[in-house]
């Protein structure tokens, strides 16, 4: 269909074309709405893109992403499950402790036979079993951090040497400004619910291994869900499938100025009107389309800039949330100038080791066909929340800083065969204390306007899967209606 062969009044309109966007689109065009998704860059799939280049194969967002039932059903209905590669299991992660990568303990046995940690932090662990403690009520500040979670619980040795270093690697956030409710979830509910962090996640488990798989899924999806997976071509297969399956349905360059309620009667052509603007001198796809459902799976602050025709209180409560850079850094080496065994995930850098990696990720030992014969991928990470300014350094020069680090930790004798760099000036939203309270008021707020449903990474988690997970449920909500 073409651009000028669009009826002016559509069922359902999706607005933003990254992984939540398309997910919905798909899903309701999948259960029979005609629904089409616009996006306002030339090319579809957010932050998910890869690169292939002299057999190196580059991811320039996430590296990869746990196998969820929700991504696993997605990938069956797009007929891509046979492109899926999944990590090996059990792969090291490592953490960087006095110069030296030291393999993070990441099970109880493990934790308690590792070095790493103290006996006065042991025991707070094995006390955390043993207790029965709540979360603190919320103060005029928000919700209690991460940070001092974890020293209430088990003290600050385990949040400078292992809970800090993977806050960095999930959101590149500080733990002092995230809130646990809202960053955490399943720890915070942990010990609400159960009195002991330990004891709730543990029968969580438990309760999640009991539960019978969704129908059709396969009967050993159980496992597969726990690991990493990615794809044989990247991580961009997953959006490239599902653009290419909406086909005529997805209109990139075409942006959005602005959406109003049109206080539309019965027989009308829409409760809600988009207005589209030109982009880079081009003409709109339309002036305007008119449409019952709205779904927007755009960043927070576009979100705001849509939404504030509609209520002054849309920008106040999406405007809050911010964003930190980072720049993600691939060098590809010779196999023989790394002297490291790089069997394993990676690792993770504390911010007390004085580097500013805040960590990496060795491609080639976690998926085939990421390097060639003889070569090692490993993809760094610069900037959030404690180094913002590294988005401003040059591509030579972010290359030059992570190849000499990279040099000091993993002693490699050779300088990069091929490097990638990209910065994302808005990578990762930051939960931040008062996150929960806004959420709760904004979902209360858009409740309030009926056929408007907000998607993206801003408001559940920056994870694939769980963005993935919401934008299905909110397919369903345009179908069925909210939930009794």
């Amino acid at each position: 269909m073409t651009a000028h062969a669009l009826p002016a009044s559509l069922p359902a309109l999706v607005i933003g074309g990254g992984v939540s966007g398309l997910t919905a689109a798909f899903v309701l065009r999948q259960r029979g709405v005609d629904a089409h998704l616009f996006e306002s860059s030339a090319q579809p799939g957010g932050v998910i893109r890869s690169v292939r280049r002299d057999e190196f194969l580059f991811e320039l967002g996430p590296q990869s992403f746990s196998l969820t039932p929700s991504l696993q059903q997605l990938c069956r209905e797009l007929r891509i499950e046979g492109e899926m590669q999944a990590a090996p299991a059990n792969l090291p992660r490592f953490l960087l402790v006095d110069s030296e990568l030291r393999s993070a303990p990441l099970s109880p046995p493990a934790f308690f036979a590792s070095g790493l940690f103290s006996a006065a932090t042991k025991w707070r662990v094995l006390r955390d079993l043993l207790g029965n403690t709540r979360p603190p009520a919320p103060t005029a500040a928000g919700d209690e951090s991460t940070a001092a979670f974890v020293r209430r619980k088990f003290g600050a040795q385990l949040l400078e040497k292992l809970v800090g270093p993977f806050v960095s690697g999930i959101y590149a956030g500080d733990p002092e400004k995230l809130s646990l409710r809202s960053a955490f979830p399943q720890l915070y509910t942990a010990e609400a619910a159960h009195g002991s962090v330990i004891r709730g996640m543990l029968r969580g488990a438990g309760a999640a291994k009991g539960r019978v798989p969704p129908s059709g899924q396969p009967k050993n999806a159980g496992a597969i869900t726990r690991t990493l997976g990615s794809f044989i071509n990247g991580n961009q297969s997953l959006t490239d499938a599902l653009a290419a399956i909406l086909g005529d349905a997805l209109h990139c360059n075409s942006s959005v100025a602005r959406i109003t309620a049109t206080q539309a009667t019965k027989g009308a052509r829409g409760r809600w009107q988009v207005q589209f603007a030109p982009l880079h001198g081009s003409l709109p796809i339309r002036d305007a389309l008119f449409t019952d459902h709205i779904i927007l799976a755009t960043p927070a602050n576009t979100t705001a800039q849509l939404l504030s025709a509609l209520d002054p209180q849309f920008p106040q409560l999406l405007s809050a949330t911010r964003y930190v850079p980072v720049s993600v850094v691939s060098l590809g080496y010779r196999q023989a100038a790394i002297p490291r065994d790089l069997r394993g995930f990676g690792f993770l850098v504390p911010r007390s080791a004085g580097f500013r990696i805040l960590g990496c990720v060795w491609n080639s030992s976690l998926f085939p066909g990421r390097a060639p014969e003889g070569a090692a991928l490993l993809t760094c990470f610069v900037g959030g929340a404690f180094d913002p300014q590294a988005a401003q350094l040059t591509p030579p020069d972010l290359q030059t800083l992570v190849h000499k680090e990279l040099s000091r930790i993993l002693n490699i004798t050779e300088p990069p065969l091929i490097a990638n760099v990209h910065t994302w000036a808005n990578a990762i939203p930051q939960y931040d204390l008062s996150h929960h309270q806004r959420a709760e008021a904004l979902a209360q707020k858009v409740a309030s306007f009926p056929g408007l449903s907000l998607a993206g990474n801003y408001l559940d988690g920056p994870a694939v899967g769980t963005v993935v997970d919401r934008a299905r449920k909110l397919a369903d909500y345009v179908l069925d209606g909210p939930p009794h």
